[in-house]
């Protein structure tokens, strides 16, 4: 079977030697011969946008799947009426790449979200007393970029002129324990597989590292799993096909709320490449060919995965740092082999299998205490 992904990040990247286990070829429409993709599988350059690209791609392959949320819909549209498979369906991609709309479908099927509004900047609500607020583009956000907390009135104005005055979402600012995280695929089949819950932690907005599982009650955990069975397969609406990553976060008063939706793999699935019978990558093709999805369970007591972001503009390679880190025991080190770094910017990330989960953040301050310069870390 040949699958196309639009987009040729690291995800495309991490999903290429996946597809060789299964027999499965894969191709990639992507911008840039420097799109870590493009090193590895066949690849149709041209903007995720090119719907014309995508027409290319799709008469070479037999589904088409996704890395990112960046894309046209009513260009596909068109394709899909023409008989191109997309996996997830364009019906459930519909709702989620608006984060106002993904928030209205999300409470419309049952799920617990935070309060939230969209404003267009001029309008009144009582909503805008209720400070601070969490204000968040609701088109191409992602790594911190697009979320930002304000405490007041001058500050969200501040933001919504300076992100070009169009609508926004508004959300109440959810003071959680914890931040958790549960991938869960499911195939055209019906079959549903979840993997471990995880404790997801943020610097500046974007994912640090990941503890694995993550340390909360039982109940918590089957919770979780709850949400992502209703998410996948709701009683109204198309059930999905594909893989979604699902963040949620943990109150002080042990309730879960549902924060955003990915529809692919996602960040705080990549321990899963190392520390799982079956990875993120290869259950994401498994759902889309509809192969039976195998095992989510964990090879080790505990893991963690720390991502090595950018901390300066440069175009090193950082040889000597990630030879380092390769040698803790336990580690898998992910080099995504991107040409230049800038601060923010997700060069790799490493996965280290513990015996006990307890050890996680020593091992994770071990991996920063290398990587970042003594003022990062």
């Amino acid at each position: 079977m040949r699958v196309g992904v639009i987009g040729g990040g690291q995800l495309a990247w991490m999903m290429a030697p996946e597809a060789t286990k299964l027999g499965i070829s894969l191709l990639v429409q992507t911008p840039s011969t420097e799109d870590p993709a493009a090193a590895v599988t066949e690849t149709v350059l041209a903007p995720l946008r090119d719907a014309k690209a995508t027409a290319e791609l799709a008469a070479r392959c037999d589904a088409i799947t996704f890395e990112n949320e960046f894309v046209d819909l009513d260009a596909l549209g068109e394709l899909e009426k023409q008989g191109v498979i997309f996996a997830p369906s364009l019906s459930v991609l519909a709702p989620l790449l608006d984060k106002y709309h993904q928030r209205c479908y999300l409470r419309d099927i049952g799920l617990p979200v935070p309060e939230f509004i969209s404003w267009f900047g001029d309008e009144q609500s009582s909503f805008l007393g209720k400070w601070p607020l969490v204000v968040k583009a609701r088109r191409h956000g992602y790594d911190g970029r697009g979320t930002e907390v304000v405490h007041n009135m001058t500050e969200l104005m501040a933001v919504w002129q300076r992100w070009g005055r169009v609508p926004v979402l508004l959300e109440e600012f959810i003071p959680f324990e914890r931040e958790l995280a549960v991938m869960a695929a499911r195939s055209r089949g019906g079959e549903i597989a979840i993997y471990p819950v995880v404790e997801t932690q943020q610097e500046n907005q974007v994912c640090r590292r990941v503890l694995v599982p993550a340390a909360i009650d039982p109940k918590v955990a089957a919770e979780c799993e709850t949400i992502a069975r209703q998410l996948l397969q709701p009683q109204s609406g198309p059930a999905v096909v594909g893989i979604f990553g699902i963040e949620l976060f943990l109150t002080d008063r042990g309730q879960l709320l549902v924060n955003e939706i990915a529809p692919r793999t996602h960040n705080s699935g990549h321990f899963t490449i190392d520390a799982c019978e079956i990875s993120q990558f290869q259950m994401q093709l498994r759902a889309v060919c509809d192969l039976p999805l195998g095992q989510t369970t964990l090879k080790s007591p505990g893991a963690v995965m720390v991502n090595l972001l950018g901390y300066e503009h440069s175009r090193s390679d950082y040889r000597t740092k990630r030879q380092q880190i390769a040698a803790i025991p336990g580690a898998h080190l992910h080099w995504y082999g991107k040409a230049e770094s800038h601060p923010g910017r997700k060069l790799g990330h490493v996965t280290v299998l513990l015996e006990s989960p307890e050890f996680a953040m020593d091992i994770a301050r071990k991996v920063e205490y290398i990587w970042y310069p003594a003022s990062e870390s």
